[in-house]
């Protein structure tokens, strides 16, 4: 890498960027050795003789020690010593993984400490086995060097150690070396807008990490358009690819990209997508962003004017799924209605709002997706911010009717996009998923008062938010009840079955696992129901997915061409959400002689071919 301890035959190199500092001296058991200033801030040494896993630091100007910005282990913390890591030492067994492309995966986002009670990645090494036939990628939440025991991960300030919460480098190389051998991919979710407010000691070499031109809600923005800007953006270019090449990452996530602030050409995430694919060094990698705006320039082909990344995360039809299943539509969730159409929308076009005025902000949201094949948008029932932004952390499971969940499950499952499922979901965890993150003193009490203000802009829970008992933050309690409960995946049997089973019929079923590629379009049947058609190669591999989130209903007449079966095939009954299998009820026949009836709160995929 350009930058931090890479071992050598004689010993350790050394460099560092630090054009604020005259003098930089690496300090190892007592031991100093001055580094060689070079053009453009940067200081290397060469300590001959040291040690392979030797502790270091750095002192500036014969002032302080501080750790590597660039430090690979942080053992003690982020306040501690760095630690020399060879990572060549490690014996991979991936050698034929190709890597994952974006269309047809299930993605399955995972947060290491509370995945498993031991909260460690040797833990979830063992516990991925249990995933197989629920997914087909692994996007593990924030691993980068933060303050405390405990945290989501998104304040980061060791951006290249991984944490020592959750074990050592090489354990979460283990991981993806297990993970690629059992069929997974691997993408990490990644924080390139903002820098943790604890343990950050990066303003001690460079005043020129943060533009103060730019804001972002969670403190000063990254320099990537300002005076100075070349040693951030090569520090952050040289960290994305470095989870792809030295830890085998497939991929991405990158948080929150509307504060990513680059007013210069090419911009930071088109370079970042070009530094990924090159440490790939051919395999397929997988690059997601998250956009509140809805910007899908993000995703756009370079050659027409984007970034070339590959997927955005679809906030729309969460909101509108989750005002479906609770019947809640308030603050952020105000503006949409959960009705059919919404979904038949979303369905086809990716993004609800595409310029439209959003009166929650009182301002124009999202841009034209138009020309975007849907599995470029992810999308989600559940995620770990829309778990723990609503009702204290409870999940939905927990919150609606089960037939109206299996539905939209299926839904999402079955559903053009590339689905997302959040940890504990395909059996119906009762793990609560607060936020938590490890402070103390006055930034503890900080943190905890927005969190309180944040809850409050939900009505129905602004009486409350501020007496939540066991929601504080910075508490053990919190984080330690957000851990999933392994047993309740036998206990909660049928809800993993519906997951298993629809993973298969979106695997095996090669209409569905086109994603809408032969052509798709929806209709709304009634004030609570919806039809989506995949149209196949041929009129015989058409499929028909009938979603109704109310009560039965009775189609006749039924004069909805996407009803017609193609040909004079009859529809049949492929797969009911509704199966016993499921803690369903069992359901009738849709398409009868006599007309159309359709299960209330359910869900089905009708196949042509004769009834069996």
């Amino acid at each position: 890498m350009p930058v931090g301890a890479e071992i050598m035959a004689n010993g350790v190199h050394f460099r560092v960027w630090a054009p604020k500092r005259r003098r930089v001296n690496v300090v190892i058991d007592g031991r100093e050795t001055p580094l060689e200033e070079e053009p453009g801030g940067y200081f290397s040494g060469l300590v001959r003789g040291a040690a392979k896993d030797a502790r270091y630091r750095f002192r500036l100007d014969r002032d302080h020690v501080y750790p590597d910005p660039a430090s690979r282990w942080q053992p003690q913390g982020p306040d501690g010593p760095s630690q020399v890591v060879d990572p060549t030492q490690f014996r991979w067994t991936d050698a034929s993984w190709s890597g994952v492309p974006l269309r047809g995966q299930v993605l399955y986002e995972m947060h290491v400490g509370t995945f498993t009670q031991e909260g460690t990645w040797r833990a979830a090494s063992v516990a991925l086995e249990k995933l197989r036939g629920i997914c087909s990628v692994i996007e593990m939440m924030p691993v980068a060097e933060f303050a405390g025991d405990f945290g989501w991960g998104y304040d980061g300030v060791n951006f290249f150690a991984p944490t020592r919460l959750y074990g050592t480098p090489d354990d979460l190389r283990a991981f993806v070396d297990r993970a690629h051998a059992l069929g997974f991919g691997v993408i990490l979710d990644v924080v390139y807008n903002h820098v943790g407010p604890s343990g950050n000691h990066l303003t001690q070499f460079s005043d020129t990490y943060f533009n103060p031109r730019h804001k972002t809600d969670w403190g000063p923005a990254i320099n990537y358009d300002g005076e100075g800007n070349q040693g951030t953006r090569e520090f952050f270019l040289t960290n994305a690819g470095y989870w792809i090449g030295e830890f085998r990452f497939d991929g991405l996530r990158l948080d929150a990209t509307q504060c990513i602030f680059d007013d210069s050409r090419p911009h930071i995430l088109q370079e970042l997508g070009h530094r990924v694919r090159a440490e790939a060094q051919g395999r397929a990698t997988i690059l997601v962003a998250e956009n509140e705006p809805q910007e899908t320039n993000l995703i756009r082909p370079i050659e027409g004017g984007g970034y070339g990344l590959d997927a955005l995360w679809n906030d729309d039809l969460h909101h509108s799924a989750y005002v479906a299943l609770t019947g809640q539509s308030e603050a952020y969730f105000s503006d949409h209605c959960g009705s059919p159409q919404e979904f038949v929308s979303a369905a086809k076009h990716g993004y609800l709002f595409q310029g439209q005025v959003y009166s929650w902000q009182k301002a124009r949201r999202g841009t034209p997706a138009r020309g975007l094949a849907p599995e470029h948008f992810v999308t989600f029932l559940e995620n770990h911010d829309q778990v723990a932004n609503t009702a204290f952390g409870r999940r939905l499971s927990q919150r609606t009717h089960p037939g109206r969940m299996r539905a939209l499950t299926a839904f999402v499952l079955l559903g053009p996009g590339t689905p997302m499922l959040f940890q504990g979901q395909e059996f119906a965890s009762s793990a609560d998923f607060s936020y938590f993150a490890h402070h103390t003193g006055d930034l503890a009490a900080a943190v905890r008062k927005g969190r309180i203000e944040f809850m409050s802009q939900f009505p129905s829970m602004a009486a409350t938010a501020a007496s939540a008992h066991g929601d504080d933050p910075d508490a053990w309690a919190t984080f330690s009840k957000c851990k999933l409960d392994d047993r309740e995946r036998e206990k909660n049997a049928q809800a993993l079955a519906l997951h298993r089973d629809l993973f298969a019929l979106r695997r095996d079923d090669p209409t569905v696992h086109a994603q809408g590629a032969h052509g798709l379009d929806g209709a709304v049947l009634g004030a609570s129901a919806f039809v989506l058609r995949f149209f196949g190669e041929r009129d015989t591999a058409d499929r028909l997915l009938l979603i109704n989130l109310g009560p039965r209903l009775r189609l006749v007449p039924s004069p909805e061409p996407l009803l017609a079966p193609p040909g004079r095939i009859p529809w049949s009954l492929a797969w009911s959400s509704e199966d016993p299998r499921y803690g369903g009820g069992g359901m009738p026949w849709p398409d009868t002689e006599e007309g159309w009836t359709i299960c209330g709160e359910s869900a089905a995929l009708l196949i042509p071919g004769s009834p069996t």
